[in-house]
């Protein structure tokens, strides 16, 4: 694919898996939120930084056109 549509399709990807990531969160956020604070601080920052583990080797292939760096 060339670079000129590699960076649209896959920011377009981008956005459709953070939008779901994010219902996801939403989802989880009932259960979570009945838990002691001290135990929901963990899941929060582990949630929040753990979508870019899935979408970085679709960052990388934005940048490079290959799926690892």
């Amino acid at each position: 694919m060339t670079r000129s549509l590699r960076r649209p399709f896959g920011i377009l990807g981008l956005i459709v898996a953070i939008f779901a990531y994010a219902l996801f969160a939403v989802w989880l956020f009932e259960p979570v939120a009945k838990l002691h604070p001290l135990i929901q601080l963990p899941i929060w920052a582990i949630l929040g930084v753990a979508w870019v583990v899935p979408l970085k080797p679709v960052i990388i292939w934005i940048e490079t056109g290959k799926w690892k760096a």
